[in-house]
């Protein structure tokens, strides 16, 4: 069965090709046969004997081919179709060393290394929607009907949604259970470290100090361990570097450094040790083998790697900041005083001699290096960039940007952080372009920061390609997202006269999608990725619109640059209070239930399509309108949804198929605007109240908090 002639879904006999010679037919017994030759003593290779009144095999229009009571349907290969019931099925990988149980992957039989939650997969609908037992997910095609659309567990060991494009007749992958690809089992063999490239998506796997390839993904000791003795033996720092092999490991709390070693060298079959620098005392003993190693800038763990004290190879794995620090100790020696003793005129001449020249030539290097400082500063600045790390975002320099700007003519935004312009790259990619402005720090601390968030990928972020540090200048290259941003979907004003600016009014299920990608974005930044960072600056305007809407989250990762006075006035909008959770006006600390709050604004304005602060042909006096709580007073006391929802599209409102919609995200998001953070869900938690999967109680009426306040 297939969409392409070379886009295989279904085999009978994956495991053994056969010839021009093979004969498929119906036995007279009614048993449907695969066998390699005509002859009747050949073997029957069809999966499972099957016999049927049915003397018709045929294929359906969803992809099923039926004989009798057998399908397809119900005996996968390795690919998911749309309407395939999922539950109680299996799915093998076409090399057969991954298989999903419609809950969990595994490898090698029965390790387990990706679980959907609690919930096993029900079926994939024709939208494109995962269904669960207790939910359900999105892919990011958004259910528009009418494509072609595969689940299939690849032979890497990741499930993947793929979509069929009619255009450019080809499938693109719209969706992956496995983002960071190192954390799938078994990617590098035994002793390797898997390492993965952000630039290019790919993996690699290297071999640890002390050892050598072996086989493709396996790496062996250059000199065997003798762990009789711990003499016989040393340790390699390895930072960033972690084996997660669970049964080969035993954990150990609360222990000082030198017990964290002391343990590992009593035992012989201790391999290394990993261990935290955070004051806890963290203490891993890494046993027998060395499984699942892989480096990652985000790993808490610095792994101590036993090797044979004959070893010569030094640690390649060092910390970011070694790159960036640069330690230049000059001893000085200073003679002792003579002792006192008679001073003549002669030497006091000498003395005064000496001394004149020593200042005279002290003045004359100190001027010479202030002038060489100033020609070498830029030099040096762009040298300590330039030995970062390769798998880090892409270093443009400024004539680069320059170029591909057009000398910074197309001006597309701007915003508290900086202008934005698109560009064009010399290899033909559109890009945004964003010259940050106030950035606090020097090289190193900037390309720090740009080096976390150019790690973050998910679908609904904006993906970073790279930057500029070049002559005090700072500037992100960021992918260009080509619908504009929500706000200009959402707030549409009057009418505006050319076709081609006039944006499309949003229907429920778009706005709904939107809401759902958003958040689970901000969860992602919160909860999932290898360092959490804070947004500090949620609003419709950092929420982009690619192709089918699929929405994707801006300026994530940049509040770190600027002070929190600085963030505090562009959380503002139009000098009113925003979108800024009640903390940021206290001494209270910033936590990520401020983006909680600022997003469940976002959310209502989703709803209404309009500012939470615009007036609503209310009698309350507009310096006291507070849209929130006017529309928890219509949903939880008149009961009356519809004032709420946006005029624009009002009368494609269906109470039937859209209440339960609605209902859940004007809940969701006063739960999300709760004055005291700790009342505020988490956004893991408001992702899954939007799907459907918690049960959402009746929410308490907002407070517009600044006003009390003053």
């Amino acid at each position: 069965m297939t969409a392409k002639s070379t886009t295989v879904v279904w085999s009978a006999n994956p495991n053994f090709p056969l010839n021009s010679s093979a004969t498929l037919f119906i036995s007279s017994s009614g048993e449907l046969k695969l066998t390699p030759s005509s002859s009747s003593s050949a073997p029957n290779l069809w999966p499972s004997s099957i016999r049927n009144t049915s003397s018709v095999l045929f294929l359906q229009e969803d992809g099923n081919l039926v004989y009798g009571n057998w399908n397809s349907f119900l005996n996968p290969t390795d690919t998911y179709l749309p309407t395939q019931n999922i539950t109680g099925t299996n799915l093998t990988s076409g090399n057969g060393k991954f298989h999903f149980d419609s809950n969990t992957l595994y490898f090698n039989g029965n390790d387990s290394y990706f679980t959907f939650s609690q919930n096993a997969l029900q079926r994939l609908e024709e939208t494109g929607e995962v269904t669960q037992v207790n939910g359900r997910f999105l892919s990011s095609d958004f259910g528009e009907k009418g494509k072609l659309r595969r689940m299939k567990l690849d032979e890497d060991g990741n499930m993947r949604i793929y979509s069929f494009d009619i255009s450019a007749k080809n499938w693109t992958i719209v969706w992956q259970a496995v983002n960071q690809l190192c954390t799938i089992h078994g990617t590098c063999g035994t002793n390797s470290i898997c390492m993965y490239d952000t630039s290019t998506t790919q993996t690699s796997c290297v071999c640890p100090p002390g050892f050598r390839k072996d086989t493709s993904k396996s790496c062996v000791r250059k000199i065997p361990l003798m762990t009789k003795e711990s003499k016989s033996s040393k340790y390699l720092p390895l930072d960033f570097v972690s084996f997660t092999g669970v049964g080969n490991q035993t954990d150990l709390k609360a222990l000082s450094f030198s017990s964290c070693e002391k343990n590992c060298s009593d035992k012989n079959d201790c391999l290394g040790f990993l261990f935290k620098y955070d004051g806890t005392g963290y203490c891993v003993l890494v046993l027998e083998k060395l499984l699942y190693g892989y480096w990652s800038p985000g790993t808490e763990f610095v792994m101590y790697l036993r090797v044979d004290s004959r070893e010569n190879d030094i640690s390649n794995f060092r910390g970011m900041t070694s790159l960036m620090e640069t330690s230049c100790p000059v001893r000085i020696s200073l003679p002792f005083p003579p002792e006192e003793s008679k001073t003549t005129t002669r030497n006091i001449v000498i003395i005064s001699t000496i001394f004149a020249a020593e200042l005279i030539s002290g003045v004359f290097f100190f001027w010479a290096f202030l002038k060489k400082y100033i020609k070498y500063r830029d030099m040096a600045r762009t040298f300590g960039l330039e030995v970062m790390p390769a798998i880090g975002p892409k270093r443009f320099s400024f004539s680069e940007i320059k170029n591909a700007t057009n000398d910074f003519t197309d001006k597309i935004g701007k915003g508290g952080f900086g202008d934005v312009y698109k560009g064009k790259l010399s290899d033909g990619r559109v890009v945004a372009v964003k010259c940050l402005k106030n950035v606090k720090g020097g090289d190193a601390e900037f390309w720090a920061e740009v080096t976390i968030i150019a790690r973050m990928h998910h679908l609904n972020l904006v993906r970073l390609w790279g930057f500029c540090a070049e002559k005090g200048r700072r500037i992100l290259v960021y992918e260009y997202v080509p619908n504009g941003s929500l706000g200009e979907f959402l707030f549409q004003k009057a009418p505006i006269q050319s076709p081609d600016e006039q944006k499309p009014i949003l229907d429920w299920n778009i706005r709904y999608r939107i809401a759902l990608g958003v958040a689970r974005a901000i969860a992602y930044l919160h909860e999932e990725c290898l360092e959490w960072v804070l947004h500090c600056d949620i609003k419709p305007e950092n929420i982009l619109l690619g192709d089918d809407f699929c929405p994707k989250v801006s300026d994530f990762g940049l509040a770190k640059l600027k002070k929190k006075e600085e963030m505090m006035t562009m959380s503002r909008f139009r000098g009113t209070p925003g979108y800024v959770a009640p903390e940021w006006t206290k001494a209270d600390p910033i936590t990520p239930k401020a983006d909680v709050y600022s997003f469940g604004l976002v959310l209502l304005e989703i709803v209404s399509g309009s500012r939470n602060f615009e007036h609503h042909n209310s009698k309350v006096e507009s310096d006291q309108w507070f849209f929130p709580a006017w529309a928890f007073d219509k949903v939880f006391k008149d009961m009356n949804v519809d004032d709420i929802l946006d005029p624009r599209i009002k009368q494609s409102y269906d109470s039937r198929a859209h209440f339960d919609l609605v209902n859940r995200m004007v809940k969701t998001a006063m739960w999300c605007i709760q004055d005291r953070p700790d009342a505020r869900p988490s956004m893991g938690k408001v992702a899954k109240m939007l799907e459907g999967t918690v049960e959402i109680i009746e929410p308490k009426k907002p407070t517009i908090f600044f006003l009390s306040e003053e």
